[in-house]
């Protein structure tokens, strides 16, 4: 077993990012609980803005409503920002009704 992320980096810059203002504590396995903010999620992974002292390829396990705990993988870091993948592609129908708790306000919605 190696040590390390094994990450499937593919062009998912098309994908659609939904904005969100959601505070998150992240388990860490060298530096333990980590509280991060994330401002950005889609099905496949999010970005946080406060990322000091993550690197690529560092594993976290974040609680998302609806889909509760899930591992992210970090895939770029720039500045205090962080890129995070899935460990797995989240359901359209869960993924869904979380964007719909993350934004109440339905004009912060994307069309779908």
């Amino acid at each position: 077993m190696g040590a390390g992320a094994q990450l499937s980096v593919t062009e998912l810059r098309r994908v659609a990012r939904h904005p969100v203002d959601y505070p998150v504590i992240a388990e860490h396995h060298r530096s333990g609980d980590l509280e991060m903010h994330v401002v950005n999620i889609s099905a496949h992974g999010f970005m946080v803005d406060d990322a000091d002292g993550l690197a690529r390829g560092d594993r976290v396990i974040i609680r998302l409503p609806i889909i509760g705990r899930i591992e992210a993988y970090v895939i770029w870091t720039r500045d205090n920002r962080a890129g995070f993948q899935f460990e797995r592609i989240l359901r359209q129908d869960d993924f869904l009704s979380m964007i719909n708790t993350l934004q109440p306000n339905p004009r912060l919605r994307r069309p779908r």
